[in-house]
């Protein structure tokens, strides 16, 4: 834990993020609390929320695009596609546990998220747009359940050699 001195002056925001981090939590622990630097800190608190949010939400993307590929291009299949899918739901899976309050945003910004991953999808797969539905086919309760695998049982002849 980091002691603060009383004498020196505390480190501004905008001069050095990490150790003004450092002496707010110092003053935290001190309970020296009128010193806090409030207004600061309350927006950094809260922008953990929104960074949590951020991550399931470009990890919900990757996941789509990678079970769009998975299930449009059984043919190009490879370990690499599997481990993305499964790494995504691991991510999404772990924040939740740790912010269960989160547990229905995946849910909630399915829809957007398919709309942002159809594209890269028809960009990294090279068929046309209208080869993809415009509607997600799977839901996203299926996307993060790690024994759904769209286009059918998972077998190792489904694989390419990575």
């Amino acid at each position: 834990m980091n002691r603060i001195d009383r004498l020196r002056a505390l480190t501004p925001y905008e001069a050095d993020f990490v150790q003004w981090c450092a002496e707010q939590g110092a003053l935290l622990h001190e309970g020296r609390l009128s010193e806090l630097d409030r207004e600061n800190l309350a927006e950094e608190i809260e922008s953990l929320g929104r960074r949590d949010k951020r991550e399931i939400r470009s990890r919900m993307e990757v996941l789509i695009t990678h079970l769009l590929k998975w299930e449009f291009q059984p043919g190009h299949r490879c370990h690499s596609w599997q481990a993305s899918i499964s790494e995504q739901r691991t991510w999404v899976g772990g924040i939740i546990k740790d912010s269960p309050s989160l547990r229905r945003y995946p849910a909630q910004i399915f829809e957007e998220a398919y709309k942002n991953a159809l594209p890269v999808a028809v960009r990294e797969t090279g068929l046309r747009k209208s080869y993809f539905p415009s509607d997600p086919p799977f839901t996203s309760k299926q996307a993060l359940d790690g024994r759904f695998w769209p286009g059918g049982p998972l077998s190792m002849d489904d694989f390419l050699r990575d």
